[in-house]
C-alpha cells in the first residue's frame, strides 16, 4: 500500500538579516534592515524591525529618524553572500531525503513519507533538520509538516509564529479540531498563492480566514478565480494537487538589469553596463545549457524625474546562430544599444533580456558550422565560468564592461562577500 503523501517546507527565518548574523553574531537582538538595489528599500526585516511596525518595502530615507531612536543597523543587499548560503542549507536537506524542490533562496519542499520513520517520525526529523542547518551553516530554520504543499506552508507559517511549536509543526500531529482552530485564527491572506487583490476579492465573498477558504467550493472557487484557486481549495482539504518540482524547468528567458546609482549620461558608461548584464546574464544561459537566439537590450530615464526629458526605448537583435558566448552576444547587444542610444538625456537604467532560448545540447549542426571555432568558444567559456565560480563573479570578464564602473548601483553597506571571495575572509579574533 502506498503511503499517503507527506510534505515538508523548510523556511529559513529572515534569511537575509540571518545570513548577516551568522558572521557578525554581535549584530544579534540588535534590530536590522537589509536594502534593495541602490540602497533604496527595505527588503529583509529582523524581528525587531518588524516589531517597530516597519513594513516591507519602506523607503529607507522615511527610516532614518526611527534608525537613530532605536539604533537601525542597515546592510546594502550582498546576493553573492545569500546565494551561497542558500545553497549550502540545500546541500544539508539533501542529506535528509532524496525528493527535494528548491521553490526560492530561502524555502525548500521535501517528500518525506518514506523516510519520517527512519528519524523517529516526522517532528523529530524536523528538529533534526533545523538542528543540523544551525550547527553547519548558522542559519535558523523552521519547518512545516502537511500532506499537500500548501498545508506544509502553512503548517511552517505556525511554526514560525507560535512557540508551543518549537519550529516544528506537524498537521498530522494535531486532532481535526485543532487543525480547524488553527486555521480558523489565521487570515486567509497567510494561504500560499492568495495575494492582497485576492484578499479583497474573498473577504467581500464573507471568507476572511484559512478555515472559510478550506470550507469553500471548489467548483465556486474555480468560477471566481480559475483553476489554480481551486487547486488551493482542494489542498487546504489535504488533496494533495501539487507534486514537487525536483528538477527545476530551464527558463523561457533571462533578464538581467539594475538601476544606477546615479544617472548616467555618455554612451560610454552605457555600454559597460550593458556588457557587465549581459555576462551575468549568458552566465545563467550556460548554466541551465541553453543558447540564446536574439537579444533584446532597453534603456530609460527617470520617470519621477518631471523637470528631466524623458526617453525609454528598446531594440531585439536576432542572432545568426542561437548561442552561449558571451562575447559574441555582448558584440549584438552593443549594437542594439548604439541603435537606440540619443544623447541629451539623464538615464537611470538599463537591461538585457536573452530570448528565443533552445536546448544547446540539441542543436543541429549546418554546413557552415565551424567546429574549430565553436569548440574554442565553448572552452573559454568553460574556463571563464570556473574561475568565476572559484574567486567569485567578474573576476574573469570583457573588456567592454569596464574596470571602475562608476554606473553601478550604490551599495554603500554591503558587508563581506566571506564565503566565496578570498580576499573577503571573516578574521577570528
Amino acid at each position: 500500500m502506498t503511503a499517503a503523501p507527506q510534505f515538508a517546507l523548510v523556511d529559513v527565518n529572515n534569511f537575509y538579516v540571518s545570513c548577516e548574523r551568522v558572521f557578525q553574531p554581535r549584530l544579534e537582538g540588535i534590530p536590522l534592515v537589509v536594502l534593495s538595489n541602490n540602497d533604496g528599500c527595505a527588503v529583509a526585516r529582523s524581528n525587531e524591525v518588524k516589531a517597530l511596525g516597519v513594513k516591507m518595502g519602506t523607503p529607507w530615507f522615511k527610516m532614518k529618524d526611527l534608525a537613530r531612536q532605536h539604533g537601525i543597523r542597515a546592510f546594502s543587499s550582498n546576493y553573492t553572500l545569500y546565494g551561497d548560503m542558500s545553497n549550502r542549507a540545500t546541500t544539508v536537506l539533501r542529506d535528509f531525503a532524496p525528493d527535494l524542490e528548491v521553490y526560492s533562496i530561502d524555502e525548500s519542499f521535501l517528500r518525506i513519507e518514506s523516510v519520517a520513520h527512519l528519524y523517529g517520525g516526522a517532528i523529530p526529523m524536523g528538529h533534526q533538520m533545523r538542528n543540523r542547518i544551525k550547527q553547519w551553516t548558522g542559519l535558523p530554520v523552521c519547518v512545516g509538516v502537511g500532506p499537500t504543499k500548501t498545508l506544509a506552508k502553512f503548517a511552517n507559517h505556525l511554526a514560525k509564529k507560535n512557540p508551543v511549536f518549537d519550529g516544528v509543526c506537524d498537521l498530522h500531529a494535531l486532532s481535526r479540531p485543532e487543525r480547524l482552530a488553527w486555521m480558523h485564527g489565521v487570515e486567509v491572506g497567510e494561504v500560499w498563492g492568495v495575494g492582497p487583490r485576492i484578499t479583497k476579492r474573498l473577504a467581500a465573498m464573507g471568507i476572511t480566514s484559512v478555515l472559510a477558504l478550506r470550507n469553500a467550493s471548489p467548483k465556486e472557487m474555480r468560477t471566481h478565480f480559475g483553476v489554480v484557486m481551486e487547486r488551493t481549495c482542494n489542498e487546504l482539504r489535504g488533496i494533495s494537487c501539487l507534486e514537487l518540482e525536483d528538477i527545476a524547468q530551464p527558463k523561457k528567458q533571462i533578464m538581467s538589469s539594475r538601476s544606477f546609482g546615479a544617472p548616467v549620461e555618455t554612451l560610454a558608461e552605457l555600454r559597460e553596463s550593458v556588457a557587465s548584464y549581459l555576462a551575468t546574464a549568458a552566465e545563467k544561459l550556460r548554466r541551465q545549457k541553453s543558447a540564446a537566439g536574439a537579444v533584446y537590450v532597453f534603456l530609460l530615464t527617470n520617470r519621477f524625474k518631471e523637470d528631466e526629458p524623458q526617453y525609454n526605448a528598446g531594440i531585439t537583435v536576432p542572432m545568426p546562430d542561437a548561442t552561449d558566448d558571451t562575447l559574441v552576444l555582448t558584440d549584438a547587444a552593443l549594437k542594439g544599444l548604439a541603435a537606440i542610444f540619443r544623447q541629451g538625456f539623464r538615464y537611470k537604467k538599463t537591461g538585457v533580456m536573452l530570448t528565443l532560448l533552445s536546448d544547446k545540447t540539441a542543436r543541429q549542426t549546418t554546413l557552415f558550422d565551424d567546429p574549430v571555432a565553436r569548440e574554442k568558444s565553448e572552452r573559454l567559456m568553460a574556463t571563464m565560468d570556473a574561475i568565476n565560480r572559484e574567486f567569485g563573479r567578474g573576476m574573469v570578464r570583457s573588456g567592454a564592461s569596464g574596470v571602475v564602473q562608476r554606473w553601478a548601483m550604490r551599495a554603500e553597506n554591503r558587508s563581506p562577500r566571506y564565503t566565496t571571495r578570498w580576499d573577503e575572509l571573516p578574521f577570528v579574533q
